[in-house]
């Protein structure tokens, strides 16, 4: 990445209703098919005395799309979801223009997807909010993980913490393309100073999945680090999220 010196049977909710539903094959009449019912009264007792360990994801994926559409087997696009992004995580995590190419996938069952997304990252990032994260460290990498790792694109994230090294704010600062975001020290100061905050965390992902730092990356960091210096400011580390990993400025002595 180049920078620059100078950031989860029911009928569908009306909330998600949209012009554009998925064109799957209903049932006639109003009651449920008898083998839609079984077959969805049995993923719910697995997973109500197993949990999600006691299924394989097709079926978890399953128990998520059949809120979007009550009426129609969901088996087949769950596992055609499978066989496009590989993994449930995937699949929540992918972006929405990708799974609208898929057919039978309308914007209903998109919001479905990414309502699953959304709770998982608000319950990472309730580990870490308002806590001494120097102490919680292994909770804020999964925080990072979930929220960065699967994005398509460059983004550049600080948390600001207080003189408690507790999180009083995570901002994303830019966001950019595949392989750049533009990042501008002076302004990443500037924000501390705004939020009274006495040290920063900087995070960014690598769409490409390998986490190793660029030349820029270093670089810029770098100026952040002096900048922040400074004005009486710690950079704790600079993280790279990457797919299943990441990589810590502070562990490989760059900061």
């Amino acid at each position: 990445m180049t920078h620059r010196a100078h950031s989860l049977s029911e009928p569908p909710l009306p909330l998600f209703a949209s012009s554009r539903q998925a064109s799957v094959p209903q049932s006639t009449g109003d009651k449920l098919p008898s083998y839609i019912a079984d077959h969805r009264a049995r993923l719910r007792d697995r997973f109500l005395n197993g949990g999600a360990d006691a299924m394989p994801d097709y079926e978890l994926l399953e128990m998520v799309l059949f809120r979007a559409n009550a009426r129609t087997d969901m088996k087949p696009l769950a596992r055609a979801l499978l066989d496009r992004f590989g993994s449930f995580n995937n699949v929540i995590t992918a972006p929405e223009p990708e799974l609208l190419k898929i057919p039978k996938i309308g914007r209903a069952i998109v919001a479905e997807l990414k309502l699953i997304e959304a709770a998982a990252q608000r319950l990472m990032r309730s580990k870490v909010i308002n806590r001494p994260v120097l102490s919680s460290w292994q909770a804020l990498l999964d925080y990072c993980q979930t929220a960065m790792a699967h994005r398509d694109t460059e983004q550049f994230r600080i948390l600001f913490l207080d003189r408690k090294n507790s999180l009083i704010a995570d901002e994303a600062q830019a966001k950019g393309t595949v392989d750049h975001v533009p990042v501008y020290p002076r302004e990443v100061v500037k924000r501390a100073l705004e939020l009274n905050a006495s040290a920063m965390i900087l995070v960014h992902n690598h769409p490409s999945g390998d986490p190793t730092p660029s030349q820029p990356d270093i670089d810029m960091t770098a100026q952040i680090v002096t900048a922040a210096d400074a004005l009486g400011l710690t950079v704790h580390d600079h993280l790279i999220i990457g797919k299943s990993c990441e990589y810590s400025f502070r562990a490989n002595d760059l900061i």
